[in-house]
């Protein structure tokens, strides 16, 4: 009979068995939802349901080296090899927002929220209010180039509010993106589109626990394996790879024999800034994330006007560049400008000018022309009005809001607001602000020129073709001359919108330059300069104070992240091909019943961490096949202080004929095993195991600091090494040969498995007791 084995398994049910087209390599569920994102080999995303209904599958071109969700499930960040940390919509996979964080590949993702709700000083629940929707109407998209279709109008369409979800973040509890690399880095985006702050674990000294001791420590050539936030953001657990050496005379001497401590070691970054001042941070980012994208939608804007008009003139040009082969064929001197000015002053009319206006261009050209240049000129306003214009105020009412908020200096100084940068930003909005108004006028009055001029040739046309023009719109004479004269082959509009025509300056006049003066110190614009400079090279400007005044929050929370503690793990070869092998590690928090919550300002000792790691076989000879738990690093250093030790570690040797695959931390203290085994011939073939351990229940041995990091922590654990065994814990057998990864979902209580044969299993993980009891 097999009851016992039927009782035993029923906990892990078989939910289905799928075949996947190609092998993954990184997957993760949805925190929310019961969706699955996997990467393939070749660098595919794939989204899929419970039921295995696949939603989108994306491919970013560039290799994907990790992978998480947004802790509301609504978005996804993607980690590439380039550096680069994209954000994708759950809804359909488009990128909602692109980081260059990093220069080199992304090897690991943590995005965490706070989990308390935002209170204000005296302890009431507070919510931010967002107030630019009381005055201004949605923000406006990125306009696009308009297309070949006929009656393409040339904007984006209004029914996609994924990207403007993204940076509406007054609704969103304060969450952080971490993101590591594998030269040392790791970086910290607030909603995980706005840059805070950004380390390098290679620039910490390490001190011993012990006070009177003065050696330290540093890590050379260390990589970031896994990143976890706490749940409070107080704090950064790191597992890196690499060397840990003394900052001596002594240990530069055993550095340079080659005798470093290598292997994996941990380490605690204090991150309590992003806790202590989240209702600041929160704030700050929300505008300048909000300000980034707008300055998009005008950078957008610029370039899809400088195209449609640079278009519109190339038109222009090619058909009135042929009057100048006219008139030198002729074996005239003039110019085009002089030939049009004798014929609007009733001179003879010239045989070039006669055989370019009937022949060369005639009525229907001329109408041409005109469509396409009064056509992108009336393009261009719209773009104005409804994306540039309307982008441009937000910016200037987002800028005085953190203008405000830089004069609290009590609140906000200590987080890098300074009022200065942020006064001369605000400023240079402003400035930006009556560039446009001054590119509407200037662009209103080269279309109106340009009409005219066509109109006066129309009639022209008609006069020398001895045909009726009594129907023809009137012309004004004046204007005519004027635009041969100074828009013929000038382009004003072109000067203020090319950023290659950024630098060129635009001449005024010594008088209005000094009325300009005199207003300053009425209460105007204090830069007197403006009215010298192009629209492009305003906008310059702005981007380049926005940038200066930014980056002062980035780099004061970037120094306010320091490292308190590092825990060697176990040693690695220091050949490359053993660094790149991964070892399967997992970080949580859960809740520690010994420390109750009293309070919110003491949430942060409510929590308590677990690190699971597999030990290679080469790290200790003397432990082999098993798997390290270690919990209570968070507050070790403070209890080391006190006189006690927090940290409590762990050995489970895997049972025999079984090797580690992957592992991962699930709720509740447990942790899920992913088990090949070791006695098949072929990767392939054979079978594997999964199995739930309940590691708050095994019997944690103290470690006890030594005055000195010279010591791997497992030497402690070599006489207390706990055997697993198969008849005891909760195992459902899997007949297939797995491998990495092994994805587990806390929240639905699912586990989905990758066989070797290209297959994927999802299991139910939560026990159902009415089955259990049908089974009985």
């Amino acid at each position: 009979m097999e009851t016992d084995e039927d009782q035993r398994v029923l906990p892990f049910q078989l939910q289905f068995d799928k075949p996947v087209a190609s092998q993954i390599k990184i997957a993760e569920w949805n925190p929310e939802k019961d969706l699955l994102a996997m990467v393939t080999e070749d660098s595919k995303i794939l989204l899929h349901r419970f039921n295995w209904q696949r939603l989108w599958t994306i491919s970013p071109g560039r290799c994907i080296t990790s992978l998480c969700w947004r802790p509301d499930g609504k978005a996804i960040a993607v980690g590439l090899e380039d550096g680069t940390v994209s954000l994708h919509d759950v809804e359909n996979g488009k990128l909602l927002r692109s980081l260059k964080s990093h220069t080199v590949a992304v090897v690991c993702l943590n995005w965490e929220e706070d989990g308390h709700l935002i209170r204000d000083d005296n302890g009431n629940i507070s919510t931010y209010e967002d107030r630019t929707s009381r005055f201004f109407p949605p923000a406006p998209r990125v306009p696009r180039m308009p297309g070949v279709v006929s009656g393409d109008t040339g904007f984006m369409d209004d029914n996609d509010d994924s990207f403007r979800e993204l940076s509406n973040s007054s609704h969103q509890r304060f969450n952080i993106l971490c993101s590591g690399d594998k030269d040392g880095s790791i970086c910290f985006s607030i909603f995980g589109i706005f840059p805070i702050g950004k380390i390098n674990i290679h620039k910490f000294c390490f001190p011993t626990p012990l006070v009177d001791t003065q050696a330290t420590y540093r890590l050379l050539n260390a990589s970031i394996y896994k990143v976890a936030l706490s749940k409070d953001l107080c704090h950064l657990i790191v597992m890196c790879l690499g060397e840990l050496i003394g900052d001596n005379d002594v240990s530069r001497t055993r550095r340079t024999a080659g005798h470093g401590m290598h292997g994996l070691h941990c380490l605690m970054l204090d991150t309590s800034i992003f806790w202590k001042r989240k209702n600041e941070l929160h704030q700050v980012a929300q505008q300048a994330s909000n300000i980034e994208d707008l300055t998009e939608v005008i950078r957008a804007s610029l370039s899809v006007m400088c195209k449609q008009w640079s278009d519109a003139m190339h038109t222009f040009h090619e058909k009135f560049d042929s009057l100048s082969t006219l008139i030198i064929d002729h074996g005239l001197d003039s110019s085009p400008q002089e030939e049009f000015l004798s014929l609007l002053g009733g001179a003879r009319t010239s045989p070039p000018v006669h055989q370019f206006l009937v022949n060369s261009l005639g009525e229907a050209g001329v109408k041409r022309v005109s469509k396409v240049v009064c056509g992108a000129g009336k393009e261009l306003q719209l773009i104005v009005l409804n994306h540039l214009q309307p982008a441009a105020e937000i910016i200037g009412f987002r800028m005085g809001e953190l203008r405000g908020l830089s004069r609290w200096r009590a609140r906000y100084q200590g987080v890098g607001l300074d009022e200065t940068l942020i006064n001369n930003a605000t400023e240079k909005a402003g400035m930006l602000l009556v560039q446009v108004e001054r590119f509407m006028r200037v662009l209103s009055s080269v279309v109106q020129q340009f009409s005219n001029f066509f109109n006066w040739l129309l009639k022209c046309i008609k006069l020398l073709m001895s045909e009726p023009s009594d129907q023809l719109l009137p012309y004004n004479s004046e204007l005519a001359i004027i635009f041969l004269k100074f828009l013929y082959d000038q382009d004003p509009v072109r000067k203020l919108l090319e950023l290659c025509e950024a630098d060129c300056n635009i001449e005024v006049e010594l008088e209005t330059m000094q009325r300009v003066k005199e207003l300053a110190h009425f209460g105007g614009f204090l830069d007197c300069e403006y009215l010298r400079r192009t629209l492009a090279k305003e906008f310059q400007l702005m981007e380049s104070s926005f940038k200066e005044a930014f980056l002062m929050p980035f780099s004061t929370i970037s120094e306010k992240i320091l490292c308190e503690n590092l825990l060697p793990l176990f040693p690695l070869p220091s050949s490359p091909a053993s660094t790149s092998i991964p070892v399967p590690a997992s970080i949580s928090y859960y809740e520690d019943p010994c420390h109750a919550m009293s309070s919110y300002q003491t949430s942060q000792n409510s929590f308590i961490d677990y690190l699971s790691f597999q030990i290679p076989e080469d790290s200790f000879p003397e432990i082999a096949n098993c798997i390290g738990i270690a919990r209570g690093f968070m507050n070790d250093l403070v209890s080391v202080k006190k006189g006690y030790t927090s940290l409590e570690a762990v050995l489970l040797c895997v049972p025999d004929g079984y090797h580690c695959v992957d592992l991962s931390l699930y709720k509740e203290s447990q942790i899920v095993l992913l088990l090949n085994e070791t006695t098949t011939s072929s990767e392939s073939s054979g079978d594997a195991c999964m199995m739930i351990v309940q590691a708050s229940d095994l019997p944690f041995v103290s470690i006890s600091r030594s005055s000195s990091l010279d010591y791997w922590m497992l030497h402690q654990l070599k006489e207390s090494v706990v055997y697993l065994q198969m008849e005891n814990e909760k195992v459902r057998s899997i007949p297939h040969s797995v491998i990495a990864p092994l994805a587990v979902s806390t929240s639905r209580g699912v586990a989905c498995v990758f066989a070797a044969r290209k297959r994927a299993l999802v299991y139910i993980l939560e026990e159902d007791e009415d089955e259990v009891s049908d089974a009985e």
